[in-house]
């Protein structure tokens, strides 16, 4: 029976291998080919996510000059470049992200885990009670492939996101956070309605057409 069990772990985890190979392989095809991963090549920009935002500004007027601005899951920093020049320089970001970030102009930058208070707490004080216009939260956790692991930190990462965005938006503050479809997301939508005036679902074209991934944008902060 040992000798049986040994082989199908060998063999279980020499499919997860393959399997994983092969979409490593298909990442990196389809990395490099992407058309939005060369046009911020081109135009300086970070990451391709940068063009998700874009979008989302285009449709939904996202920034103003003179706003302050939190950036949840920076790294590798698109999306603070991009709000960066889109506010000017009387406005303001932060940009928070477990990962470490190269230096952007202008641009407040704390590296620490989301999920730790004292983390929390030092972008509280950074911000010294300074009202915010919009909170995006581009967070996601390591994915391991397995939905019944992911989604529940998915949507733990989003719950935190908004208790953190309830406490320092502005009156009709905008809240911009990134989720995958699936358990606990009509719940999530459902408490965003009561707390926002109004909540749409985006998907940008930038974001895959096999993933799962949408944004919530929510409006008008009920404080």
């Amino acid at each position: 029976m040992l000798v049986g069990t040994l082989r199908f772990a060998h063999l279980t985890n020499t499919c997860e291998f393959m399997s994983q190979t092969k979409s490593s392989r298909r990442w990196l095809k389809e990395h490099f080919t992407d058309p939005f991963v060369k046009q911020a090549q081109k135009e300086g920009y970070r990451s391709r996510a940068v063009y998700k935002l874009q979008a989302l500004h285009e449709k939904d007027k996202l920034f103003k000059p003179g706003m302050v601005v939190v950036d949840l899951g920076a790294a590798p920093g698109g999306w603070s470049q991009l709000a960066r020049q889109l506010i000017g320089r009387k406005g303001r970001v932060v940009a928070m992200d477990i990962l470490p970030m190269e230096p952007i102009e202008d641009v407040e930058f704390i590296q620490g885990d989301f999920m730790d208070e004292l983390v929390l707490q030092k972008l509280l004080n950074i911000l010294q009670g300074q009202p915010v216009d919009l909170v995006m939260s581009d967070i996601a956790p390591n994915m391991s492939g397995v939905d019944a692991v992911d989604q529940p930190r998915i949507m733990y990462l989003a719950e935190l996101a908004l208790e953190f965005a309830q406490q320092v938006l502005m009156p009709k503050g905008y809240f911009l956070v990134k989720l995958f479809q699936g358990a606990g997301f009509d719940q999530y939508l459902l408490s965003l309605r009561k707390i926002f005036t109004q909540v749409v679902i985006r998907k940008p074209a930038a974001s895959r057409a096999r993933s799962a991934e949408v944004y919530l944008l929510a409006k008008g902060f009920r404080k």
